[in-house]
């Protein structure tokens, strides 16, 4: 990730460029300076008081040389190394690519940024996790300062005593042989079953019905299966959940994408008005948050949002394509995607359309695989924008008067408690039923905090978090179905859409990390 090069304003200003969105802030005048090298920016943060976060210190092994300075992005004595930074010091990822126990795909999310947060938040032993990477080259001399920190989530109370109960309370120590990772080989093989039922019947005779059914599939994959997949979450076998992630572009989305956007950009910043891509990536059209700009029109958002909606999955498409090309999703750049990687992407796309659109035409003309395919494109993307926005755009996950999420996310993201802010900005609907059928998104909190552990723990999870939680007097969202927390969400964006424009105040923050 890249900080953008901007100048500070009395005001956001909202600026569409090739790499996603640009939104200069009044506080970074003073704290942050940016200075773009060989169409790459390095950062500048002498000026910044940005606290160093406490944690475990990683011993350096025997030591790579290599002369100091230099752009980490753009100079060849960097780019050579697949280089990640962990609490402060570099290392070359490059011996341990083929020898990771969670695949290559998850391990290339940390190559040329620093992975802090999202090496700390997938492991439930990080001591053992810690042990690996003190075997790997350290880096002597590599320009840290330039690459913009990430939170620590091993430096919140919060998360280490929940962390801890999971392991005590509900894995017993089997974590250690995987059990974390296992346990719905069930929950997948339903999943492709009513898949495979629902597209045999598609193909059969194409119209509006069958292609709505098999639209629902396609939700139940993006929700379970290739979700958790893409955590690494569904098996101990790299190779099984490479493959359950890979049905996201049979579905109609990207892997490659998603796990760039959604891990690196989303669970790592959740709720970050300038960080998580979820949060601005809809803007003009929708204002998920009041410190983005506010339009006339905003305040109907409530109402034309249904409208919009349905249109998801084809904007899917666009961003898809456009970020294979230029290299990056709104919010993250795919500096560790393999060759291979990018092929998936292009094979999935013309897999997806194939079977979409090819192969019913050809069986009933172009007539009835339209309408049966507008009839699979607005199902998903109904389900899929309803069940992902209710998560985190209600009153208590996104505050617009202050309080305790307010506060914490007012504050500089590497000051934040990490622990706290993904309580603090998800919240829980549900229970057994609703977590069977979207794969552990209803139970968004434990999701957050355990993203590597199979959604069909989060149930017995969620009670040790809410206890923790009660003792602590952290906010503890959870509504009892879906229902209700969809009135929530519908209130949120028709008070977000009328909400005046607040400034930021977190002085210091780096306002979007792109790269032109």
């Amino acid at each position: 990730m890249h900080v953008t090069s901007i100048k500070a304003r009395s005001s956001y200003t909202q600026k569409g460029e090739a790499c996603g969105l640009l939104r200069p802030c009044q506080a970074l005048k003073s704290a942050l300076s940016c200075t773009r090298l060989h169409g790459s920016w390095s950062v500048n943060r002498a000026a910044t008081a940005t606290r160093v976060a406490t944690g475990p210190v990683v011993d350096a092994p025997p030591r790579t040389l290599v002369p100091s300075g230099g752009d980490p992005w753009e100079d060849e004595k960097w780019t050579k190394y697949k280089w990640t930074v962990y609490r402060g010091v570099a290392y070359d990822l490059t011996p341990y690519l083929d020898r990771h126990p969670g695949g290559r795909w998850l391990l290339n999310l940390a190559i040329g940024r620093d992975a802090t947060a999202l090496f700390e938040s997938y492991h439930l032993r990080p001591e053992v996790a810690v042990a690996h990477l003190k075997r790997l080259p350290v880096l002597e001399g590599f320009p840290v300062e330039a690459v913009p920190q990430a939170p620590r989530p091993n430096d919140s109370d919060l998360y280490n005593a929940i962390r801890e109960r999971v392991r005590k309370e509900v894995f017993k120590g089997s974590e250690v042989k995987g059990a974390h990772r296992s346990g719905s080989e069930g929950a997948a093989l339903a999943v492709l079953s009513y898949a495979v039922a629902a597209y045999a019947l598609y193909t059969y005779d194409a119209n509006p019905l069958t292609g709505a059914l098999l639209g629902l599939g396609g939700a139940w994959i993006g929700l379970t299966i290739q979700h958790c997949g893409n955590h690494g979450a569904m098996s101990t076998n790299p190779i099984v959940n490479n493959l359950l992630g890979l049905t996201n572009d049979l579905a109609g989305g990207s892997s490659l994408m998603w796990r760039y956007h959604h891990q690196v950009s989303h669970h790592i910043h959740c709720n970050d008005d300038a960080l998580d891509e979820d949060v601005f990536s809809a803007f003009p059209f929708l204002r998920f948050d009041d410190r983005l700009p506010r339009h006339w029109y905003h305040s109907f958002q409530h109402v034309y949002m249904w409208v919009l909606f349905p249109f998801l999955q084809l904007v899917f498409q666009v961003g898809d394509w456009k970020a294979l090309f230029d290299n990056r999703t709104v919010g993250a750049t795919m500096y560790g995607a393999s060759e291979f990687e990018r092929k998936t992407v292009i094979a999935g796309k013309l897999a997806h359309y194939t079977l979409l659109y090819g192969l019913p035409a050809i069986l009933h003309g172009p007539s009835a695989m339209l309408a049966g395919a507008a009839g699979y494109l607005f199902t998903q993307s109904i389900v899929l924008a309803t069940t992902f926005a209710v998560s985190h755009n209600i009153s208590e996950t996104k505050s617009l008067d202050p309080g305790p999420t307010r506060d914490n996310l007012d504050q500089p993201a590497v000051e934040r408690d990490w622990g706290v802010q993904q309580v603090l900005t998800s919240a829980n609907w549900g229970g057994d039923v609703g977590n069977f059928f979207t794969g552990g998104l209803n139970l968004q909190i434990e999701h957050h905090l355990f993203p590597a552990i199979s959604f069909l723990h989060y149930p017995a999870i969620s009670k040790i978090v809410a206890d923790e939680c009660r003792n602590r007097g952290i906010n503890y969202a959870h509504y009892a179905t879906l229902p209700e927390i969809l009135s929530s969400f519908v209130r949120f964006m028709a008070e977000a859409g009328a909400a005046p424009q607040k400034p930021v105040r977190r002085d210091g923050e780096m306002v979007m990390l792109s790269k032109l």
